[in-house]
């Protein structure tokens, strides 16, 4: 079991991006790079940090000052992550929790990725990922 945001947890889903193809090629098909980070409402500062090239996630880990500034930071609180990471999130699930503030993002446009269903399916799918990991609360 590996806690949520370490950087054993962080590459765990690295791995997982990296085999599926709905979310690897599916962003490499629009050429899809960002750095994302993730983390909790009441922190200031990331806990994770995914570097995604040509929708190849490159490098996965804890977050550090010195990683580059996210083009994409999600923040939740720790029971909602648990729950996504327990039972898996979809479509309809993403925007009650974008709309009640469930998950914020303190960086990058929720509302531009739900647009664009060459984003949005990916992006739903990356959540589900989250199931496949063994995963304590936090460390």
């Amino acid at each position: 079991m590996s806690a949520l945001f370490s950087a054993d947890w962080m590459n765990q889903l690295k791995d997982a991006w990296n085999n599926e193809p709905e979310v690897r090629d599916k962003l490499a098909e629009i050429d899809f790079n960002s750095v994302i980070t993730c983390g909790f409402k009441d922190e200031e500062n990331p806990r994770g940090v995914f570097v995604v090239e040509k929708g190849v996630c490159v490098r996965a880990g804890e977050w550090s000052e010195n990683d580059p500034a996210p083009n994409w930071d999600m923040r939740a609180d720790l029971k909602d992550w648990l729950k996504w990471v327990e039972n898996g999130i979809g479509m309809t699930g993403m925007g009650a929790a974008f709309m009640t503030g469930k998950l914020k993002f303190k960086v990058g446009d929720y509302k531009a990725i739900i647009k664009d269903p060459r984003m949005a399916g990916p992006f739903v799918k990356s959540f589900g990922l989250m199931q496949q990991l063994d995963t304590d609360e936090i460390k």
